[in-house]
């Protein structure tokens, strides 16, 4: 049971940020306007973290999916979900109306109650990801003492 949910969650999150990178990659102007319109870093910035953070995004989803490198892959995921949080709670508390671009422009503007809540059950995903990959570990390491 545990596996079968531990490679459905990969699957799923995994899935999630390579589709949300890619359609961030695919348009990185699109995607830079969306982190300007924030307000929270400068144009430079804004269009250095539009053509990083997406493919931050696609290897992190690939490393979710592939099972190698998870723990790396969640603790990246986990640092910018948070900032996502942040910054969208940051937004909606100064009444921007903007695009979250967390899926380059799928969100209404204004709408930011539903990006908070899916942010934070992806970080809840993230994080059962995490310990049940970290368990798995553990008990092969045990298996393979024992052997």
């Amino acid at each position: 049971m545990k596996r079968t949910t531990l490679l459905l969650l990969r699957l799923v999150i995994g899935g999630v940020f390579i589709w949300a990178g890619v359609v961030k990659a695919l348009d990185p102007a699109g995607f830079a306007e969306d982190i300007e319109a924030y307000q929270l870093v400068s144009y430079t910035l804004s269009v250095a973290v539009a053509l990083y953070l997406p493919w931050l995004e696609i290897f992190c989803g690939m490393a979710l999916i592939s099972g190698y490198w998870i723990k790396g892959a969640s603790i990246n995921l986990t640092f910018l979900l948070l900032i996502f949080i942040g910054a969208l709670m940051s937004a909606w508390l100064r009444g921007l109306d903007i695009n979250c671009g967390c899926f380059s422009g799928t969100t209404e503007t204004g709408d930011y109650l539903w990006p908070i809540l899916r942010d934070v059950m992806l970080l809840f995903a993230i994080s059962l990801i995490w310990i049940l990959s970290e368990k798995k570990a553990n008990m092969q390491k045990q298996t393979n003492a024992i052997s």
